[in-house]
């Protein structure tokens, strides 16, 4: 197992010799008890990597050692805290409250799940925790890095291996 870490208070990332700029959720960092649906906040703490969603035609899925699919038109992820899906994937449109998949910018043509809140979820502790392209501003929660960053970590990544996020 490897380690990708997060230095919330310096905003790098780092894996193995690989070191590069990241952004966090706008409200900063808080402890994963601490966190709540639309805070804002990245949880502090350590995440297993679940695998990886990807636009088509935005990437290519050559040397992803992760479990991944492409993203399709009604992929969302409930945000819901009523929804029996809370933190899971789901398919729009629905009931309940979801964030698409499907952005109009580019922050979501890499999605790198984390395992935040998951096991099982609670709801309203956080949903669509993800690790995903930067779009020059501070995420929801999320953890983001420029596409060439990406592009250059994601085909080290494997199966074990986790996101360890600090302040």
């Amino acid at each position: 197992m490897s380690i990708v870490r997060v230095d919330c208070a310096a905003g790098r990332l780092t894996f193995g010799a690989l070191a590069m700029d990241c952004t966090i959720g706008r409200g900063g960092a808080c402890a994963a008890a601490d966190k709540r649906e639309g805070d804002g906040c990245t949880p502090i703490g350590s995440w297993p990597i679940r695998g990886v969603l990807l636009r088509p035609g935005k990437v290519d899925a050559a040397g992803i050692r992760l479990p991944w699919r492409w993203v399709r038109a009604g992929d969302g992820w409930s945000d819901d805290r009523a929804d029996p899906a809370y933190n899971r994937p789901v398919r729009l449109p629905r009931a309940f409250s979801a964030e698409s998949l499907i952005r109009g910018d580019d922050a979501y043509d890499v999605i790198v799940v984390l395992g935040h809140n998951d096991a099982p979820p609670v709801a309203g502790r956080g949903s669509a925790i993800f690790f995903h392209l930067s779009e020059g501003r501070p995420t929801a929660g999320c953890v983001a890095v420029e596409r060439e960053d990406m592009l250059r970590l994601l085909p080290l990544l494997a199966p074990s291996d986790a996101m360890d996020i600090r302040p």
